[in-house]
């Protein structure tokens, strides 16, 4: 028999889940929703994934922005797509879901004739099947025929090559037709109907997952004991009864006289804030320890802790933890019962869930306001002018990114452009897929201040960029400044890193200190280390030159020290000569945590005076800016080569 490619393919729903934000209020009151990736199935693929399993899903998925959403975001969690059809005539499923209090999660499902519903057994691939540890199975999906007979086909197929057949109740009594549409968030309704279609399953599974009420469904009684046993005189599985806080307790033989004597592994109390999600989370960590064998209360320990985790935030798939997440919680535990609010869990969760970035960044800036604003009126030329300047910079890095990039792949280029003069180059730079950074600064404050405090709500400004837009934020810091002045600095340092992880934006941290003091071989590795003592850890560090290999060394020991999980290093240009920028670029190749570089004045400085003065037409400014752009780029790309 041949070893298995996967460890696991999920087959069933597949959704668009829309969250309320509203905590505490009715689903009817709801004004802004968070989308997420949801469906049972899904949710245990990806879960199971950020835990280092090699997954996939058979589904199907709308033929339009919701289904690509989907497939992106599955590709992005590193699970296999190529299970899913994508229907050319029904619409993805849509979940609307709310948090109203701890025991009350109102949800209305969305699957009139939806895509993944109509999932046939001709759509089922043997081979593909077989190519799998495990296949999953889940229980919603019994109650449509057509998908019935699918998921009895992959079980017959996974028997056949003698893998695991796994099986989910995920028992929702609306989808069988029990509840009406408004009944969503009804978990139990007894059903001789589905307990006998859940009957004919049982003797295929190697592995029952359900909670109390759903193996109550499973095993036609409503005493958890009697059905389980009912469920036992059908199946040889090893079965599963999640009970919510008190964890899970697991049965892989004979069952005894009291549900406390199956085996167990650590709960874990924590705030209930959601428990929608919490079971596929669950299965995601159990998977993870059934798969690879380990001991069942091994398995019960992750299955719990993953379940704790997704019970105390509020979205489904994105919640599950990445096993970095999970390793360091079993290790050191939480000193807060709400996992949300626990800041080193949730800096692992976010910098291991992230998009993925490209390993080395080049980066055309154009995101001053002041300097170039200081241009147009040395020229004598309205400021509306400058938005045509930016774009046309636009097209100059993307010259340079076509030219250069391998095989049309312009991953690792990027651009960092404002929203004051930079609207338009926004919309150009996301044409070309180009990495884009944006400034929160007011340009040349000190202390700190941002443009957003004038304008409203940081979060509401940051809320309303792409989600893949970086926020970046310059601040004039020196180690021997006045403690007033770092003091007030920090506070905004930490609003700005505050407001881009509740909003989900990548941060990115400019330090300038020459401005302000000397800089020597370990000053900017002492205003880093202040800062990540203030509880701030930017994704990104965009760093003038360095004097020194020595300087460099110190900035690599205190991102290790601090933030081993931190995307790198950007250099900047302070307007230097290219020749000096090439010098430093070679001296900084040394160090490993910086990853490429973002120039700007450097690059666009004389082609924008003799823009803005007529000098130049659009073509020599594109040229000339890319001439400059080009050279950095090969400079870069030579350094690294010789490092």
């Amino acid at each position: 028999m041949t070893e298995p490619e996967l460890d696991l393919i999920a087959i069933g729903r597949s959704s668009v889940d829309l969250y309320g934000q509203q905590i505490g209020g009715r689903l009817e009151d709801m004004a802004s929703f968070s989308k997420a990736v949801g469906g049972c199935p899904t949710n245990i693929a990806i879960g199971a994934a950020r835990l280092g399993l090699k997954t996939a899903v058979i589904t199907r998925v709308g033929d339009e922005q919701m289904g690509r959403f989907i497939l992106e975001q599955l590709g992005r969690e590193g699970v296999d797509t190529s299970g899913v059809i994508v229907d050319p005539k029904r619409l993805t499923s849509l979940v609307v879901l709310g948090v109203r209090d701890e025991h009350t999660f109102p949800l209305i499902f969305y699957r009139t004739d939806c895509a993944d519903a109509a999932l046939d057994e001709s759509e089922i691939s043997e081979d593909f099947i077989a190519s799998a540890r495990a296949v999953v199975v889940t229980g919603t999906h019994f109650a449509i025929a057509g998908a019935a007979k699918a998921q009895r086909k992959a079980i017959a197929l996974a028997k056949k090559h003698g893998r695991r057949v796994v099986f989910d109740v995920d028992y929702r009594p609306n989808l069988w037709g029990l509840a009406g549409h408004g009944a969503g968030e009804v978990r139990y309704i007894r059903s001789e109907t589905v307990t006998s279609h859940l009957k004919t399953i049982l003797p295929d599974c190697d592995l029952i997952v359900g909670t109390e009420e759903e193996l109550h469904a499973a095993g036609g009684s409503e005493d958890t004991l009697t059905a389980i046993r009912a469920i036992r005189a059908l199946s040889g599985a090893t079965i599963v009864c999640k009970r919510g806080p008190m964890g899970c307790v697991v049965f892989p033989g004979a069952i005894p006289e009291s549900l406390e004597m199956g085996i167990k592994g650590p709960g874990f109390p924590v705030e209930v804030y959601n428990v929608l999600g919490a079971g596929d989370a669950f299965m995601a960590g159990f998977l993870r320890g059934y798969l690879r064998d380990e001991p069942i209360a091994t398995c019960c320990a992750w299955a719990n802790a993953c379940g704790a985790f997704a019970v105390s935030r509020l979205l489904c798939s994105p919640e599950s933890p990445t096993f970095a997440e999970l390793d360091y919680f079993l290790k050191h535990g939480s000193p807060n019962r709400a996992l949300r609010e626990d800041a080193a869990l949730n800096h692992i969760h976010w910098a291991t869930t992230r998009r993925p970035q490209p390993q080395t960044l080049m980066a055309l800036a154009i995101d001053h306001r002041a300097q170039i604003e200081a241009i147009a009126d040395e020229a004598g030329v309205p400021h509306g002018r400058i938005a045509a300047f930016k774009q046309l910079a636009v097209a100059a890095a993307a010259r340079v990114a076509r030219d250069m990039a391998d095989s049309g792949d312009l991953a690792g280029f990027g651009m960092l452009i404002d929203g004051r003069h930079g609207r338009e180059a926004l919309f150009r730079a996301a044409d070309h897929g180009f990495w884009v950074a944006r400034p929160l600064e007011v340009p040349g404050s000190r202390p700190l201040a941002l443009e957003t405090d004038a304008e409203g709500s940081l979060g509401a400004a940051l809320n309303e960029w792409p989600v893949d837009h970086v926020a970046k934020c310059l601040c004039f810091y020196h180690p021997d400044d006045d403690e007033a002045l770092k003091a007030t600095q920090e506070a905004t340092l930490r609003r700005v890193a505050l407001a881009c992880r509740q909003v989900g934006r990548e941060l990115l941290v400019e330090i300038i200190a020459s401005k302000h003091g000397p800089l020597g071989d370990d000053a900017m590795a002492q205003v880093m280390r202040r800062l990540y003592d203030c509880g701030i850890k930017p994704d990104w560090w965009k760093l003038e030159s360095q004097p020194s290999a020595a300087a460099w060394a110190a900035i690599d020991a205190a991102i290790a020290e601090n933030d081993p999980l931190c995307r790198g290093v950007v250099l900047l240009g302070l307007d230097a000569p290219l020749a000096e920028l090439e010098d430093a670029f070679r001296l900084a190749r040394g160090a490993a945590s910086v990853k490429g570089f973002a120039v700007g004045r450097s690059i666009f400085g004389a082609a924008a005076r003799d823009w803005f003065a007529g000098r130049i037409d659009d073509e020599a400014a594109i040229a000339a800016m890319a001439a400059r752009f080009g050279r950095l780029v090969q400079s870069w790309q030579q350094s690294g080569q010789q490092a």
